[in-house]
Parts: structure tokens; sequence; C-alpha cells
């Protein structure tokens, strides 16, 4: 276990016990995506901007839109599906954890939606991937959503309590669930999950407030911070967006103080 808590480090700051995640894996499912087109840069940006991990696949991990030189986690998606299939909900492995330590991985992460019919499937690749995270000593995230034919509402907070029990019960370190739109709904996931939740960023919003007050709620809730990534990445400013999420995380401030930042004329991150 030693090794799995000297990288969840990278991850989790000791200082706060909390984190900046910006998942940057969309290439797979929708392409070069406005933002991603220079994955180095975007990688580049996000660092500058002080993201404590990124999340990239493990093609991009190799060919030099690694961290090297960066202090920040990687973290090496292990699922996919893209919006060509059939089907996007049902997610396949297409890396294992082995090659992600030989990547030079500080976690890896698995994608689960409940409520497809193919949920077994891809809680059986949860459950396996769980168990090879352990022998390597390699920390898990499980980014699970109530996604499929017969949910009707993937951010209604039963389910949002449900899938986040159902990936700590699973094996998962940390697990990143919808945001259930208000901090006493999102208390209750956080109370009821015995391991750090980070709240996914979902659709490009229209405003930064929106998503301020979106983190700071789930902050206030005692979530674990962010895994937040169109929001972030597409912004006009990524590494501005990047160290406001870092000051309502990591600095208790208030969604008007991390306003206030955005408004100032600091530099921009390169």
């Amino acid at each position: 276990m030693f090794g799995k808590e000297m990288r969840m480090r990278r991850i989790l700051k000791r200082r706060t016990g909390k984190t900046v995640i910006v998942p940057m894996d969309h290439g797979v499912s929708v392409g070069p995506i406005q933002g991603l087109a220079d994955i180095r840069r975007a990688v580049s940006r996000v660092a500058g901007g002080g993201a404590d991990a990124v999340v990239i696949h493990k093609g991009v991990a190799c060919r030099g839109a690694s961290l090297k030189g960066e202090d920040m986690g990687l973290i090496i998606h292990l699922s996919c599906s893209t919006s060509f299939s059939l089907d996007p909900n049902v997610k396949t492995l297409v890396c294992t954890v082995e090659e992600a330590v030989k990547l030079g991985a500080d976690a890896v992460s698995v994608h689960v939606n409940l409520g497809n019919e193919n949920e077994g499937r891809m809680l059986n690749d949860l459950a396996a991937t769980a168990q090879a995270a352990a022998e390597w000593g390699v920390p898990l995230m499980a980014m699970i959503y109530a996604r499929g034919d017969r949910i009707q509402n993937e951010f209604d907070p039963a389910g949002v309590c449900h899938a986040a029990r159902l990936g700590a019960e699973l094996g998962a370190d940390i697990v990143k669930v919808n945001y259930t739109g208000s901090t006493d709904s999102f208390r209750k996931v956080v109370d009821g999950c015995p391991v750090p939740v980070v709240i996914a960023g979902g659709p490009k919003t229209d405003t930064d407030r929106a998503v301020l007050e979106m983190v700071r709620g789930a902050v206030e809730a005692g979530a674990a911070g962010t895994s937040i990534g169109r929001n972030v990445f597409q912004h006009q400013d990524p590494g501005k967006i990047t160290a406001a999420l870092g000051l309502i995380v990591h600095e208790g401030a208030g969604v008007e103080d991390a306003l206030q930042f955005l408004e100032s004329p600091v530099r921009r991150v390169a």
C-alpha cells in the first residue's frame, strides 16, 4: 500500500487533501476538438495554472504530451468509446494497469455507465482493474455515471449517490461523478462514499460563474475537488481558469473572489 499512498500524493495534495484534475481524454471519444488540437500545449497551459493532474490516453502519454518537467500528476485513462458507436455509453478497456505504470502513470482511471445493457461487462472491467491496480500499487479513479437507457436523469441525487458508493465498493480510490445541483444534495453523495469524491464538469457552460458556483457548492459539500475538462481546456484562458478552480478547491475562496481573479489583468499562461 505504500506505493499507492505515495502516488496518491501526486493527485490529492497533502496540504489540503484535495485536487484539481483536468481530463483531456476527449480525443478518443470525439476527436481533436477545440482546445485539444495541440495536446502538448493544452497540457502545458493547465500545468501553468497549477493543475494537480491531467487525464490522458496511453498513446498521447508515450508520444511526448507527458508531464516531464511539470509538477503535475499523470492519470492514464484505460477505457473508451467513440461518438461513432451505436452505443457510446458502452466503454471498452484499451489499456492495462501494467502499460500505464510503464508510461509513468501516477494513477489510472476507468469509465462506467450504469443503466446500460452492458453494465455488467463494465462493472467486471472496473473490478478487474481495481485488482490489478492494487497489485501494482496504483490509485484508481472510477468515473461513474447513471447514464443509460433506464436512466431518466443522470443528475438525480439518488443515482449519483449509488454511483459513487458503487465505485468505492468495487475498489476505486477516487470516484468522479456528476454534481447533483446543490450543496445539500451533494453532501449526501459525499457522506455515503468512503473514498474521495470529485465532480465532473459536464458540457461547456455559458459563463465562468456557473462553473465556479458548481465547484464552490461541491467543495462546501465535502468534495475532494474537480475533474473538469471542456470548461477548462476550451476556456479562453485555460491556465487562468485552472488557477481560479485551485483558489476555490485548495484555498477555500468564494465565487466572487475567483471571478475577480479571472477578471484581473494577470498574465495569461502560454
